[in-house]
């Protein structure tokens, strides 16, 4: 699913590549809704075959999807209401239930036909609780090609999820490209720049507010607020997870412990990573408002992650010209939308259709993105081509064009075969 501008977005999104004939399988990496979220749609037009993903993004969609629709919905009768235009929904609940029926899991590691002369497997990218390398076994005419898609790949030292696995044998790759060229602050320095925050705003009595993905960001901050406050590294604020969907997340991510990164003394040692004594889950209207009328230091983590919808809106208009506060910016953030707009310290932003100024400190984490940086994708991709047959081509894509480029350059300057293809353009395999 495409963000940014309404009517770009809406145009984008309701055209496919190709008919929903001949579409004849989907094999989804994970669930976040750039990726996940037009399964809908593609039902809503007809499409009635099997999507293939892991147990965790399966649970997660079910979620995450009906989120979406309630979204799309809410917002065509905000337009409705104030523009007198409208923009019709690109699918409702009846289709996200009907997507959750052709959905079937396949845990990691175990290889699957897709359809006759197509086997797939699924490897752990890294990225999300759930999220998976894509391994396609091909075969037609006597010739066979085993080709990667990385989906997002992640970094290695997350907390919480296993690092990015490498594939064997592979002679073709699709790479992401998010952050093709730029590098991330080291992982284990994190931690330490969240307390610094969470200290000096609660020093001058303000809020920190954090706009996080409800699926994976919202539970990595939890967990290492968890693990800061248990080493007495910060003060006790109250923390307010005020995102019905990043409870319900929340509630998946216990589910599936079975994916946890087993190496961590705190995966190992504490039972309820997600729930202990500070942490409160705001899932009503109602006690989502109150906390505007709260008094002190506290820590608002509340979706969406790039600012373009839910409850963070309603922290943002109330907090966003406090200079008291912080807005601690933990993920990527596309151009066009809020979350860009506030990384770019733009004076005023207009939330709910009103002119709000900018004085609230603006801090920017890059090092919790959950995608691999420029050195990480080359490192990825020089260790699967170290256990290939020879040296594979790769096409890059999911990043913006400086990004693309300038990942592009750098693996070619080592060696490798790369093309950085157009939209609607086709590669033969």
């Amino acid at each position: 699913m495409f963000q940014g501008r309404r009517a770009e977005s809406q145009r984008k999104n309701t055209e496919l590549p190709m008919a929903i004939g001949d579409i004849e399988a989907v094999v989804l990496s994970h669930a976040h809704i750039d990726h996940s979220g037009r399964l809908p749609f593609l039902v809503r037009e007809g499409y009635r075959k099997t999507i293939w993903s892991t147990p965790a993004t399966r649970d997660l969609c079910a979620l995450m999807l009906a989120d979406s629709a309630h979204i799309q919905q809410k917002d065509a009768e905000h337009l409705a209401r104030h523009h007198r235009s409208s923009i019709a929904p690109l699918y409702d609940q009846t289709d996200v239930e009907e997507t959750m029926k052709l959905m079937t899991a396949v845990p990691y590691g175990r290889e699957f036909e897709v359809i006759p002369g197509v086997r797939a497997t699924f490897l752990d990218a890294g990225h999300i609780l759930g999220s998976a390398i894509v391994v396609l076994d091909c075969e037609e005419g006597g010739v066979r090609r085993r080709l990667a898609y990385s989906g997002d790949l992640g970094r290695s030292g997350q907390p919480i999820i296993g690092d990015p696995q490498i594939p064997k044998a592979v002679d073709r790759v699709i790479l992401e490209s998010t952050y093709g060229n730029r590098t991330h602050s080291p992982l284990a320095d994190m931690q330490e720049a969240l307390a610094e925050i969470v200290r000096e705003t609660a020093a001058r009595g303000g809020r920190i507010l954090i706009p996080a993905f409800a699926v994976g960001r919202t539970q990595e901050i939890l967990y290492d607020l968890h693990a800061l406050l248990r080493e007495q590294r910060i003060p006790e604020l109250p923390i307010y997870v005020d995102s019905p969907l990043a409870i319900d997340a929340t509630g998946v991510f216990s589910m599936h412990t079975e994916v946890f990164d087993q190496t961590e003394r705190m995966v190992r040692d504490v039972r309820d990573l997600f729930d202990f004594r500070l942490v409160h889950y705001t899932r009503d209207v109602e006690e989502s408002k109150a906390l505007n009328n709260l008094r002190g230091p506290m820590i608002i983590i509340a979706a969406s992650g790039m600012v373009e919808s839910g409850r963070i809106l309603h922290h943002l208009a109330h907090g966003a010209s406090d200079p008291r506060n912080t807005i601690l910016i933990v993920g990527f953030q596309a151009e066009h939308t809020l979350g860009r707009r506030i990384v770019e310290r733009q004076p005023v932003l207009r939330v709910f259709d009103e002119q709000v100024p900018l004085r609230a400190e603006v801090r920017v984490l890059n090092g919790y993105s959950a995608h691999a940086d420029r050195n990480e994708l080359e490192a990825w991709l020089t260790a699967t081509a170290a256990v290939a047959l020879e040296r594979p081509r790769v096409w890059l894509v999911h990043g913006e064009a400086e990004a693309q480029d300038g990942l592009a350059g750098t693996l070619r300057e080592h060696g490798f075969d790369v093309a950085v293809p157009n939209p609607g353009e086709t590669v033969t395999l």
